[in-house]
């Protein structure tokens, strides 16, 4: 736990309180974002670091997990005030956070631009340049290509392995999306450029419906010139809640946490959820899908993408010798293929759910290293 005292624009100082949790180093240097938000916790921060711990253990990634955030509201500070809370958050942390300690990443609210400055920070600190300090910074300051689409692209590649193993043609299936960001957005391309209908999709205005699917181009096109989907044109427009309940084939998560709950869990039409977004379906919307017989594949698994073209990036900054966007995109794939496979074998092993599974799977790999390592001296 830090505060994070800045000068703000009209002159007076304001504190904030921060924090960076580092939850196991087992396997290598702990990773995990930084957010800005009112609501961060110690204990939010806590228990996203344990996620991230068991979803890089998942992927094989030499991490353990880490999570940070500072206390604010990112919309009440100006572009000069966020620069001047990130590098002060960062010089508090300067005994935390390195190269082969603690690799921070984007996370709610923060972006490749507050990446660069955490970059900046620390190499004026240290007097050299460390780029690989964090990952999803701008390709300028060595960042990855294909970074800004891993996580929706990874959360298609995930559900074109399963669709492979039930034996269902990716082309025909009928999706609904619910988010239209840097997650969502993308995934819904990539289905679509896989022969998949987009039947809907949603942002904060709420959802827009077609029956015989949405043109994504002219979507994207009026969100570019509009900033929402509010008013678009000829098609149905839906809350976010009804949203989640069109009766599709599949159904992505890739908005907020807790969406699918006891209550609305009875009522989704899909045969199958993807996990695009952290936590998006309760514990007890959960256990409902999973009487109903709707295969759920969870988040630790599906929107693992994004970490792991961020190892990526690391691997290319500390090397010095960058790859191309096909290249990435081929070693995610073959990840995540690794990944799904494990999960998939080791849940009809074991007769247990995926989520299940892709957790047993990730502590058995720390408990494994742990067991490895011994104990010092």
């Amino acid at each position: 736990m830090v505060t994070v005292p800045i000068r703000r624009d009209e002159g007076h100082v304001d504190v904030f309180p921060a924090y960076r949790v580092q939850h196991s180093s087992v396997l290598g240097p702990t990773k995990g974002g930084i957010r800005y938000d009112p609501h961060v916790t110690l204990g939010e921060c806590t228990a996203l670091a344990v996620w991230m711990t068991w979803k890089c253990a998942l992927l094989r990634l030499p991490y353990g997990g880490a999570k940070g955030g500072v206390r604010c509201n990112p919309r009440e500070l100006s572009p000069r005030e966020l620069e001047r809370l990130t590098r002060r958050y960062t010089s508090e942390l300067r005994g935390v956070i390195g190269p082969q300690e603690d690799i921070p990443a984007p996370d709610m609210a923060t972006n490749e631009q507050t990446m660069a400055w955490i970059m900046d920070t620390y190499s004026m600190q240290v007097g050299h340049a460390v780029p690989e300090i964090v990952t999803g910074k701008p390709v300028a300051l060595g960042g990855s290509l294909f970074r800004h689409e891993a996580t929706g692209a990874g959360v298609v590649m995930v559900i074109e392995r399963a669709c492979g193993r039930l034996g269902w043609p990716l082309a025909e299936q009928r999706c609904v999306v619910q988010g239209f960001g840097n997650v969502g957005g993308i995934a819904a391309q990539e289905l679509v450029a896989k022969g998949a209908t987009v039947l809907a999709v949603s942002d904060i205005s709420g959802g827009i419906y077609s029956p015989s699917g949405l043109d994504l181009d002219a979507v994207r096109a009026w969100v570019a010139a509009h900033g929402t989907l509010e008013a678009f044109p000829d098609v149905q427009h839906v809350s976010n809640h009804e949203l989640l309940e069109l009766p599709c084939d599949i159904l992505v998560l890739a908005a907020l946490e807790g969406q699918l709950t006891a209550e609305n869990a009875v009522r989704i039409d899909a045969k199958l959820v993807a996990e695009g977004a952290n936590g998006p379906t309760t514990i007890e919307g959960d256990a409902i899908l999973g009487e109903r017989g709707i295969l759920v594949l969870p988040d630790v698994l599906t929107n693992a993408g994004g970490v792991t073209v961020s190892y990526f990036e690391w691997v290319q900054d500390l090397g010095r010798l960058f790859w191309t966007r096909d290249e990435i995109r081929a070693r995610l794939a073959d990840k995540l293929a690794d990944a799904f496979d494990r999960v998939w074998e080791l849940a009809e092993e074991k007769g247990i759910t995926l989520r299940q599974a892709a957790l047993v799977a990730g502590i058995n790999e720390v408990a494994a290293a742990l067991k490895a390592r011994g104990i010092y001296p």
